[in-house]
């Protein structure tokens, strides 16, 4: 089993109890609000239960960026991400993949980013960060460094 299978599955798992919901409704593709149905409180609880599961820590506003655009014009113009936004979304969140979401850019779409594949690929680039965390902590979240980092290649 790949490094990226192990963490999806321990993803999962994190998302299925947090959320209360079947283990098939989980999928990479699903998001966190319109396909599973958390609300503000539950993104506390799904933060609180990768740290504890991967023996990591997560600061607030890192894997689920709050208001990322709190209403500035050279974000959004039109109901659209401008490309300063684009930007901001981007350097806030390096581990998600934005190609689908650039081409549209419709600012209602942006909860649909929050998929179970963004939280895997989050935790797999927190512990690819080898100066952020050590060994240790890696090897407590039952991964190596070096499977950490080989995924990220």
């Amino acid at each position: 089993m790949s490094v990226s299978e192990q963490i999806y599955g321990r993803v999962a798992r994190v998302l299925v109890d947090a959320l209360s919901v079947d283990e098939h409704e989980v999928t990479p593709v699903a998001s966190l609000q319109g396909d599973l149905g958390a609300e503000s409180i539950d993104f506390l609880d799904i933060v609180f239960r990768l740290e504890r599961e991967f023996a990591i820590k997560i600061p607030r506003g890192e894997l689920f960026p709050e208001s990322v655009f709190q209403g500035d014009p050279e974000f959004v113009q039109e109901g659209r991400v401008t490309d300063q936004g684009m930007g901001e979304l981007r350097s806030r969140m390096p581990y998600a993949d934005l190609n689908g979401f650039d081409h549209d850019r419709k600012l209602s779409a942006v909860p649909d980013l929050f998929t179970v594949d963004m939280v895997t690929r989050y935790i797999a680039w927190k512990l690819g960060q080898g100066a952020a965390t050590s060994a240790n902590d890696h090897e407590a979240a039952g991964i190596t460094r070096d499977a950490a980092l080989a995924h990220q290649e």
